[in-house]
């Protein structure tokens, strides 16, 4: 079976790197009876993608013939895709390495996700939108104060 970790460098030592989409690396596990057989490290090459990171980084798991995905979040549309081939996503993972996720996972310490844990940011959303960023409000720079935009 192999599994796909998101993670920050490559090999087992490195850590888990909290995003799926737009992770660092994917290290590729290969396990058998229960144990860690070897790994391959691959750039993941939608780490500065403009929109998109997510899927395509399904699509490079998948392309791999990875059974189960290990992280710490992942997005609605990389859920979409992952659930969509059948691939098992396991969220919530941080401040380990590579190689103890999957004996976690292995021991049964690990669950499936069964929904994303990130927010959709596609078209028409930004991330803040609403909440006060990039004119959203809090006055919205009207000159609402005391002065009422005149000189004092």
């Amino acid at each position: 079976m192999k599994i796909a970790v998101s993670a920050t460098a490559e090999g087992l030592d490195a850590a888990i790197d909290v995003r799926f989409g737009r992770c660092a690396y994917f290290t590729i596990v290969e396990v058998e009876d229960s144990s860690i057989k070897g790994s391959e490290s691959i750039k993941n090459p939608g780490v500065a993608a403009m929109r998109g990171a997510g899927i395509q980084a399904a699509q490079i798991v998948a392309s791999k013939g990875v059974k189960v995905v290990i992280t710490g979040n992942i997005g609605p549309n990389a859920f979409a895709a992952l659930a969509q081939t059948g691939i098992k996503i396991v969220t919530g993972v941080f401040g380990v390495s590579v190689k103890e996720a999957v004996e976690k996972y292995l021991k049964g310490e690990l669950q499936e996700t069964k929904a994303p844990t990130m927010p959709s940011f596609g078209p028409g959303r930004r991330a803040g939108a609403g909440r006060g960023f990039e004119g959203g409000g809090f006055g919205q720079g009207r000159g609402m104060g005391r002065g009422g935009g005149r000189a004092l």
